[in-house]
């Protein structure tokens, strides 16, 4: 077996090494935390009543940090598969949930990977956070909302939602420009600094080291 032969094996059964049973349950067991906060809902009075705020982005963000940003968008996956079978959004709120939950822990898993301190994880996070925002307005503009007209709700209906918050309002996306990317970049900026707080003293156990 040649040289180059050896590091090939070498390096798929390091690939292999890395989907041990461990991982998998840390995975499930930040999904299965990730689905309870998500009924845990809190209305917020400043935006429309479809839409709530919940922390079941904490878990895939932390599960991005321990385990890579890969672990953090299967944990998403998890969380929304799982809450799709009982909710009655129709799935939309599921599609979101889920592209924006992935944009958010890959920009901050894959920040932190490259130089892992509790520095580039609040840069990471934050960058996680803007991009979710900025990411929100056109995944709902062009994706998650025209579902929803079709499923659920008109659009004339959705906009006097917004309307009765801010009469100002004159269109969908002026409402996801003003409304809905700042109310995401704060529900993104708030997962991040409990997880500044929680993240290294669980940093042990979600990796599976044993503390001293």
């Amino acid at each position: 077996m040649t040289n180059t032969d050896q590091n090939k094996t070498a390096g798929a059964a390091g690939q292999f090494s890395e989907v041990n049973p461990y991982r998998v349950a840390v995975i499930g067991v930040l999904s299965a935390i990730a689905v309870i906060l998500m009924y845990l809902e809190i209305p917020v009075p400043f935006m429309p009543p479809f839409i709530k705020f919940d922390f079941s982005d904490l878990p895939p963000l932390l599960g991005a940090y321990a385990l890579g940003p890969a672990a953090g968008v299967i944990i998403c996956l998890i969380k929304n598969l799982v809450h799709l079978m009982v909710s009655n959004s129709m799935f939309v709120g599921e599609l979101s949930n889920f592209l924006l939950g992935t944009v958010f822990v890959l920009t901050a898993g894959l920040i932190y990977r490259h130089h892992k301190t509790k520095r580039t994880a609040l840069i990471g996070g934050i960058a996680g956070a803007v991009a979710m925002g900025v990411f929100s307005i056109f995944s709902n503009y062009v994706i998650v909302y025209p579902v929803y007209y079709q499923v659920a709700m008109p659009e004339a209906v959705i906009l006097e939602a917004y309307q009765a918050i801010l009469p100002m309002m004159d269109s969908i996306l002026e409402c996801l420009i003003c409304m809905n990317m700042p109310f995401t970049i704060l529900k993104g900026l708030i997962c991040v600094g409990i997880s500044m707080f929680i993240y290294h003293p669980l940093s042990p156990i979600l990796k599976g080291k044993r503390m001293h």
